[in-house]
């Protein structure tokens, strides 16, 4: 049986100063810089401008998230739904390294992840296999509870980089050739268990000011 479309629109947190100098943040608690909070407040008037319009929004539980959807909540006038299955991945004993000192101090882990060997898990954190069925479970349990409806989502680089590949079916072991900017809307549609990519990585209302780490 066919059932209705569910809009479901993907934003990756602000800018933080970790973002900035190549860190990576996984679980670690890390707020929005300055940039990042200016990101966020453009990007909720942005969607006040267009009229869009949302049944619910969700966030990590992660602050950088939680300051981005602050004020999309106070513009479309939804309270911010906590939700920690959209945290980042794990990256473990790797967190708070730059890829240098990762592949100094912890070379076994950082090898598993510049090869993007699926099955590799750096001590104490979670496998990309792992993570992306994570991140399959919670947006999908997200589009089925809100059948027919339009969902807001703010969450984190690999929470979104996750959810194109499922989308577009580009496997986890290839090389990321897709934008992932700060504060971008990505619009997808699932329907009848299948997930669609309709817009990826609008930073209009940004004017072209959005950090990604592939530039």
């Amino acid at each position: 049986m066919n059932t209705l479309p569910t809009i479901l629109v993907l934003v990756r947190h602000g800018e933080t100063d970790w973002n900035a100098c190549g860190r990576l943040q996984g679980h670690t608690d890390i707020s929005l810089n300055a940039h990042g909070h200016a990101q966020a407040e453009r990007l909720a008037e942005g969607l006040a401008r267009r009229g869009e319009r949302f049944d619910v929004l969700y966030s990590s539980d992660l602050s950088r998230a939680r300051a981005t959807a602050a004020p999309l909540g106070q513009a479309l006038g939804l309270p911010v739904i906590e939700e920690p299955a959209l945290r980042e991945r794990h990256f473990g004993v790797l967190q708070g390294l730059t890829l240098a000192e990762a592949a100094e101090h912890h070379p076994a882990a950082y090898a598993g992840y510049r090869q993007r060997r699926v099955d590799a898990v750096p001590e104490g954190g979670e496998s990309l296999e792992r993570f992306c069925a994570r991140v399959s479970e919670v947006l999908t349990r997200l589009a089925v509870r809100h059948v027919g409806g339009r969902i807001l989502v703010v969450a984190h680089g690999g929470v979104l980089e996750m959810a194109y590949r499922l989308a577009v079916g580009i496997p986890l072991s290839a090389p990321r050739d897709f934008a992932l900017p700060n504060a971008a809307l990505n619009r997808f549609c699932f329907s009848n268990g299948t997930w669609k990519v309709e817009n990826w990585a609008d930073i209009s209302h940004l004017e072209g000011d959005a950090f990604d780490e592939l530039a």
